[in-house]
């Protein structure tokens, strides 16, 4: 059993290390001012701003975003006033 889990992990492993070659994502900051050296741009690391080159095209707003909408209650009939449950 003791030899089961250690392989697995070993797999977890090894199938992880290629997502951690790439480095960490820099996302592009929307904005119009560069404060920048020549040939870079802000981008955001983890939410902090600073100068590089983005590699992902989504910025770090969208990415936080919550993919989830909220419904909005509209009642489906409206009653007179003084009238109790209208169907």
């Amino acid at each position: 059993m003791r030899i089961q889990t250690l392989l697995a992990a070993a797999v977890a492993a090894a199938t992880a290390l290629p997502a951690l070659a790439d480095g960490p994502r820099l996302y592009p900051v929307p904005t119009t001012e560069n404060y920048c050296p020549a040939g870079l741009q802000p981008v955001s690391i983890n939410g902090a701003i600073c100068c590089g080159k983005p590699n992902t095209s989504v910025t770090w707003y969208d990415m936080k975003r919550h993919p989830v909408q909220r419904a909005r209650y509209t009642p489906a009939v409206t009653c007179a006033e003084g009238q109790k449950g209208c169907s």
